[in-house]
């Protein structure tokens, strides 16, 4: 044992020495210091004999003391000491070349090419000594002859498409990422990663894609072709031809139809509604209705209807009611229980908001509430939405109740500090400010930075508004507007907004009174006065905490409504540009990026 530890110490004493040693002629060399940094490197190599690394930086030494002679000596001494070492005919190479003795370099490489063992230590060596020298081809070379005496034409894909890429032979590197992905399909999202960084144009996605196809028409049971081919449709923005290919890859490979859900999931936050209906209808069509992936897809079929239907606000009645039936249909089949609970509650959501049947949404959404199986998040997210409803009707108490409920049993999280917010509007809306801003001032800590930041803002126009006068009426009425809009009052909104500007004209409340009948506006479908108004306060009241809000609203609606892209992409920059600090800032760069038509992840 005594002597073990003796070794031991004089082991990791050896090793100290030599990183203390390596480090000191690294320093050497890289100061210029090249006859210090040989005599280290030189004693460092003669320890460590296995060592390529060593050997080449002493070689490196003496070329840059122009010592040829000496470097050309000891090229030769290791060669001949070891003959198979490849790697050693391209140091000599290097010297010779760096003499300018270019036939004579170019016979060394030659001659470390020819002679390549079945060794992949060795050629992985020999290709690495070329790639330092930046001679692509030549370690382009290596691998394709590695490739061949080994017999497997994947054992070097990797590298050589590495290769290619340095040389912007895109078409080729494509090939031989293709080739490598083929070793092991659990490395496969490793090469979906390389193809995303590398491929960056529409054409190099198209290349890619063409020589899967092939790939696919020659090896048709090969997985990974398809689902490589299923991936550069996502990437391409192909919805119905990714879908094409899941689909047929679910039914060749009895699969359970979580791959075509994936792709409905990916159109529906892409907008692309039509595909992601398609997607979730083959899902309900051909697999068992007994399964949560069955419950989960109908009710995505009917979230992506009601998106389809309402993103751009010309839905007519007649739509509404085929959807309705859609949702009461299968909720006669199912029943309201565990398994269709946010199907439920998105039903009762549709009620309220798209066909202002507020007494029936309450019911439902009471029903969900008192049911004991229904799970802890979505009997939280109920009550919220019935606190709403009730709220819309004027039940305050209901409402703070419950609200109230969610804010103690969800105490620091993220539904405890909604329902903290909404409680606290709703004093406000009350006009009881005080108890509100004292809300509104310990959410400014919230966990999550949309809260965080709406609370702010609350809290800033309050104490705004309040110090102005010695009254608070003009935001008593101004509050009492925003209830009368929860509401779906508009008409009495619109009428208690102009009486402000009437009762108390210049008040600080001027731009908040238009951007409210703006979002009034809004939400008639009014769009043309609704960008007056958005227009005129981030024009006219710049440093007012509407400004930004009401430049986000205006390019949403060129966006969203009124399908003028440019227009939007105009108000996008601007937004960016000249409210820097605005939360919406962020967001504001990834869509006019978007519309520019980079590719945002």
């Amino acid at each position: 044992m005594k002597n073990f530890l003796v070794f031991l110490f004089l082991l990791c004493g050896s090793v100290m020495l030599t990183g203390q040693d390596s480090r000191l002629a690294h320093q050497y060399f890289q100061s210029g210091e090249y006859e210090k940094a040989a005599v280290i490197l030189k004693k460092l190599f003669e320890k460590n004999q296995n060592s390529d690394y060593y050997f080449q930086k002493y070689i490196e030494a003496l070329i840059a003391m122009e010592d040829y002679e000496k470097a050309e000596s000891e090229v030769k001494s290791e060669i001949k000491k070891h003959p198979k070492y490849m790697q050693l005919y391209v140091t000599y190479g290097n010297l010779l070349e760096r003499q300018f003795r270019e036939e004579e370099a170019n016979k060394q490489y030659d001659l470390a090419i020819e002679n390549l063992p079945p060794d992949i230590n060795i050629i992985n060596k020999l290709g690495n000594s070329f790639l330092r020298l930046a001679r692509y081809d030549q370690a382009i070379e290596v691998y394709k002859k590695g490739s061949e005496i080994m017999n497997n034409d994947r054992q070097f894909a990797y590298n050589i498409a590495d290769l290619h890429k340095r040389k912007g032979e895109i078409k080729e590197m494509i090939k031989y990422y293709i080739l490598a992905s083929n070793t092991d399909i659990k490395q496969l999202d490793r090469f979906k990663t390389y193809f995303q960084r590398n491929l960056t144009t529409q054409e190099d996605k198209e290349e890619l894609r063409k020589q899967l196809y092939e790939k696919i028409q020659e090896e048709p049971d090969n997985v990974v072709y398809s689902e490589l081919l299923e991936w550069v449709y996502i990437e391409k923005s192909e919805y119905k031809k990714a879908l094409r290919q899941a689909r047929a890859m679910d039914r060749k490979y009895e699969e359970d139809g979580t791959r075509v859900k994936n792709i409905g999931d990916i159109a529906y936050t892409a907008k692309d509604y039509d595909t992601a209906i398609q997607a979730f209808e083959y899902v309900t069509q051909n697999k068992s209705i007994n399964s949560d992936l069955y419950i989960e897809s109908k009710r995505l079929i009917l979230q992506s209807k009601r998106k389809q239907i309402t993103q751009k606000m010309d839905y007519t009645t007649s739509d509404l009611d085929s959807l309705q039936r859609e949702y009461e249909l299968f909720i006669e089949e199912f029943g309201i229980n565990a398994r269709t609970e946010y199907l439920v509650k998105e039903y009762a959501d549709f009620l309220a908001l798209y066909r202002n049947d507020l007494d029936n949404a309450i019911v439902v959404l009471k029903d969900l509430v008192e049911l004991k199986s229904v799970g802890r998040f979505v009997r939280a997210n109920s009550k919220i939405s019935l606190a709403d409803y009730y709220l819309m009707q004027g039940d305050i108490w209901e409402a703070t109740l419950l609200y109230s409920q969610v804010e103690k049993d969800f105490k620091e999280e993220y539904l405890g500090e909604v329902a903290r917010f909404k409680n606290a509007k709703l004093f406000y809306y009350a006009g009881n400010f005080e108890w509100a801003q004292e809300q509104f001032s310990i959410l400014k800590a919230a966990t999550t930075r949309l809260i965080s930041n709406d609370a702010i803002d609350m809290s800033i126009f309050i104490m705004d508004n309040m110090g102005l006068d010695t009254t608070d009426i003009p935001l008593k009425m101004f509050s009492e507007a925003e209830l009368l809009t929860v509401q779906n009052r508009y008409e009495e909104s619109f009428v208690k907004l102009d009486s402000i500007i009437q009762i108390y004209p210049e008040h600080g409340l001027e731009d908040d009174v238009k951007y409210q009948k703006a979002n009034l506006h809004l939400k008639l479908r009014d769009y043309d006065k609704a960008l007056e108004l958005y227009t005129d306060i981030y024009t006219n009241y710049v440093e007012e905490i509407r400004a930004d809000n009401s430049l986000f609203a205006a390019a949403e609606i060129y966006e969203y409504y009124l399908q003028d892209l440019d227009k939007a992409k105009e108000l996008y920059e601007k937004l960016f540009i000249d409210f820097s600090n605005s939360t919406y800032a962020v967001e504001a760069r990834k869509r006019y990026r978007t519309l520019r038509g980079d590719n945002v992840q």
